[in-house]
């Protein structure tokens, strides 16, 4: 069970257009902004997701959120934020849209074996860590383009509504709250528990860069446990899920 939610209300910096919610997050960390202060536009003009892939969007059509996180975490810990905002993503989307999400390791979160949400944790350590949480959770699109149709959704095809993104983006943070919580003063078991009963991942065959094997557990530091077809047990600590084939 999460933790309830801190009753510190974030700063939110609003705006219309920028490069990347990341960067205005880091750039605002610098100049000493407080924890839980929270970027969110309209559009990205060079917006990002894992591994440096661009993250395209559409104006107004999805929430794209970076939340400036200070963690009560040590170093090797901070990857489990990534889950644990996986989690708060998919209770959001539950509470406002009734849809039942799924998650992906490491952190996309799906609908139908589609991605209608992803998450890019960033850190920084200087005298203390600052991590940067990057959301892009596709909510308007009533389309994607032709390359993006089997493998992107949004709550407006999965529901046929129109959530408002404040709606969406107070849901998130009030999750985002509670499940960071729950990491930083009880550790990660809760966390793992939830994410574990959330899965798309467990019991299937995948492949992670050059390991193949089904996927059969998390381990207790957030790695996905593999096992190839020597029944050989592989702990995973990052890398891309480059395929995931139903059982």
């Amino acid at each position: 069970m999460a933790e309830p939610a801190s009753s510190i209300v974030p700063t939110i910096v609003r705006r219309s257009v920028v490069d990347s919610t990341q960067r205005v997050a880091f750039a605002l960390a610098e100049a000493g902004t407080a924890d839980r202060t929270v970027v969110v536009a309209d559009t990205q003009t060079a917006g990002r997701g894992r591994r440096g892939r661009p993250w395209l969007d559409e104006p107004g059509t999805s929430l794209l959120a970076s939340i400036v996180v200070r963690p009560r975490l040590s170093l090797g810990d901070l990857p489990t934020l990534s889950l644990a905002t996986a989690v708060a993503v998919a209770e959001a989307l539950e509470t406002v849209a009734g849809v039942a999400a799924r998650l992906k390791w490491p952190n996309d979160v799906l609908v139908g074996g589609r991605k209608i949400a992803g998450i890019l944790l960033e850190s920084r350590v200087a005298a203390e860590p600052v991590v940067v949480v990057g959301i892009g959770l596709n909510l308007r699109q009533a389309r994607f383009a032709a390359e993006l149709e089997s493998v992107a959704t949004s709550v407006r095809i999965e529901t046929g509504r129109l959530v408002e993104r404040e709606t969406m983006l107070d849901a998130l943070l009030g999750a985002f709250d509670r499940w960071r919580s729950t990491l930083e003063t009880r550790g990660f078991a809760g966390v793992r528990a939830r994410w574990l009963a959330l899965a798309d991942t467990i019991g299937r065959e995948v492949t992670v860069d050059a390991r193949s094997g089904v996927a059969i557990d998390l381990d207790p530091r957030g790695a996905l446990v593999v096992r190839d077809s020597t029944d050989a047990i592989h702990h995973v600590m990052a890398g891309e899920l480059a395929s995931v084939r139903p059982d």
